[in-house]
């Protein structure tokens, strides 16, 4: 839906939640703005064509859910935006010659917030789907599963769906995370066995918490995220078996602009074939995480 960031291990979830509530919780909320800086530096400078308004302005403005780490979240203790999509937004302001600026917005609120026109795009892990592609167009970059995170020594012996019938998982309100559960739990009771609870939050960050809390037995989310949130606190955590429904991510743009479509889908291929997605994917421990595209 992709980042390694210096936190004490301990603390790791907590502390994330602690910088991560000052942006979003909902699209009731006003998004907060944040600029950063190029963090993908190839030398090559402005070699896209940007679309009139996007060079005019001189920024490329994206949309993004900044508590997913480690696609994008903030850095410790501030409130600049860090992650492997916030490293492939700048590559691709920094290819159409402008600076990229990300506008922390709620998941569930973020389509909606491209649709009125408050970005140009959506770069937040999302999953490109068919029905989300009714709203949208997608410029696809990666390929991921979802993955259970479980306590320590997997105290529930949760190794995949099945396991979890009668239990309880977490995930993050509004993603196609919930859309699986949800459907996967109507299987299981159409096979008559129990429903997976499924309990929602607003911020994946909650979400993860919940499970180091004890309000859930397990946390579904993206798999490079399950990997981070381990990495980062491996004495509260483990994978409960492997990834399952692997499904492409996108930068999600307004259907109208073809421009802006045509320009990311060029900044995404040389992104490739220069090998500024090998690094940015070995910077943020994401390479066994995720599978290409190309």
């Amino acid at each position: 839906m992709f980042r390694s960031k210096t936190l004490v291990l301990a603390g790791a979830i907590v502390l994330l939640l602690a910088f991560a509530g000052s942006g979003c919780g909902g699209s009731s909320k006003k998004s907060s703005e944040s600029t950063t800086t190029q963090t993908t530096n190839t030398g090559n400078g402005a070699s896209i064509t940007a679309p009139a308004s996007i060079a005019s302005a001189g920024k490329l403005v994206f949309c993004s859910d900044i508590t997913y780490p480690p696609e994008e979240s903030y850095k410790e203790g501030t409130t600049t935006p860090e992650g492997s999509d916030i490293d492939i937004g700048n590559y691709i302001a920094e290819k159409m010659g402008v600076k990229a600026r990300f506008d922390n917005t709620g998941f569930d609120g973020i389509i909606a917030a491209l649709l009125a026109k408050k970005c140009d795009a959506v770069i937040s892990g999302m999953n490109d789907t068919p029905e989300r592609r009714k709203q949208v167009a997608f410029v696809d970059y990666l390929k991921v599963g979802q993955s259970f995170m479980v306590k320590k020594g997997n105290p529930e012996n949760i190794t995949g769906i099945d396991s979890l019938a009668g239990k309880s998982a977490s995930v993050e309100t509004g993603t196609t995370n919930k859309d699986f559960l949800d459907a996967q739990s109507k299987r299981l009771t159409s096979q008559g066995k129990k429903a997976i609870k499924v309990v929602t939050f607003p911020k994946d960050t909650d979400a993860a918490n919940a499970l180091r809390t004890g309000r859930v037995d397990a946390y579904f989310g993206d798999a490079p995220v399950v990997a981070y949130y381990i990495e980062k606190t491996p004495e509260a955590f483990s994978l409960g078996g492997t990834p399952v429904n692997p499904i492409s991510i996108g930068i999600a743009i307004n259907k109208s602009n073809t421009e802006l479509q045509s320009a990311v889908t060029k900044a995404i291929d040389m992104m490739y074939s220069d090998g500024t997605m090998d690094t940015i994917l070995t910077r943020w421990k994401l390479a066994g995480a995720v599978a290409k595209l190309k």
